[in-house]
């Protein structure tokens, strides 16, 4: 066995286990590859793992799922990104069930077991200001105007009971995209369109304005806020720049290098949606430091390159 491999293994321990619900999604492709890259075991907990050291057999819907997954893995950190996360899913009630009770049974479980991990890190979501105008700080008052923003928000206040006795961050990511992400979100729809050289794409608001992140920028992110003392907190995750669905078509048609038609579906335009979500750094900078921000141009290439966005996790 080389030095180098040992040398590894090392690292690895002393930087510690990392519980990661949600491994198999798209943004915990991204925060397990980043966590390892820095020299943490990370275990995924995943209904039906696969099995083997890397994985746990995790419903978090089940209290006793949850209770047997902690005992098993003994968690030095926490990383919750399990939720159903498609505003539009059709079950309203299963938000409520997934993000605010599976949140419940996780933290339960790790009071049962007796386990204080260095770090709970749970991600919310920007969804939860809703509407409002501006440059979002943390300060802003939350206005949910859906079922998953209200079920976020929900998670928050049950998470608060919890922080006298557990190390907790909250984070609330803005929008963020890139390669593996599902064509159901709209900048993937948008970059397979182009990819299969459609003439024509149906949206909804085109006005809409959203704070776009690189997710392996989120996956940074996250990685720092697990390593600072950030324990109480909720924490935007954004890039502070606005980015309209008319913008990211243009950079798009200067990418694949054609025009697409672009045609508004009313099937697509909700009265809820949420008109303008724009995120202030200022307090991730603070505990974190500065984070390469990947510019979405850049953002959009990578996915562009890579083919459909279906495709393959990469690194």
């Amino acid at each position: 066995m080389s030095l180098a491999f040992l040398s590894k293994q090392s690292e690895a321990v002393s930087r510690g286990c990392v519980l990661l619900t949600g491994a198999h999604g798209f943004t915990g492709a991204y925060v397990r590859a980043e966590l390892e890259a820095a020299g943490y075991r990370v275990v995924g907990g995943t209904i039906g793992a696969r099995g083997g050291s890397g994985e746990v057999d995790l419903d978090i819907t089940s209290v006793d799922d949850c209770r047997r997954a902690m005992e098993q893995v003994r968690p030095d950190y926490l990383v919750h990104l399990a939720a159903i996360s498609f505003v539009q899913h059709q079950n309203a009630e299963a938000f409520y069930r997934v993000n605010v009770i599976g949140t419940l049974n996780l933290l339960q479980a790790l009071a049962d077991a007796k386990i204080t991990p260095r770090c709970v890190l749970i991600a919310s979501s920007a969804n939860v200001y809703g509407n409002a105008a501006g440059i979002l700080s943390e300060s802003q008052p939350p206005q949910p105007v859906n079922h998953y923003a209200a079920s976020k928000l929900a998670m928050e206040h049950m998470v608060r009971t919890w922080c006298d006795r557990l190390p907790i961050v909250v984070t609330r990511p803005f929008n963020y995209t890139g390669v593996g992400q599902e064509t159901r979100f709209l900048v993937p729809k948008i970059v397979s369109h182009f990819v299969s050289r459609k003439p024509v794409i149906e949206l909804g608001n085109l006005d809409v304005e959203r704070d776009f992140s690189d997710v392996r920028t989120v996956a940074r992110a996250y990685r720092g806020l697990l390593e600072q003392a950030c324990a109480g907190e909720v924490v935007n995750v954004c890039s502070g720049q606005p980015f309209s669905l008319r913008g990211i078509i243009a950079m798009m048609q200067q990418i694949a290098g054609y025009e697409i038609e672009v045609r508004v579906n009313q099937a697509f335009v909700r009265l809820s949606d949420v008109k303008t979500l724009v995120g202030s750094a200022d307090k991730l900078r603070a505990l974190v430091g500065a984070i390469d921000q990947i510019p979405l141009p850049q953002t959009l290439h990578w996915m562009y390159d890579a083919g459909v966005p279906e495709s393959n996790f990469q690194r």
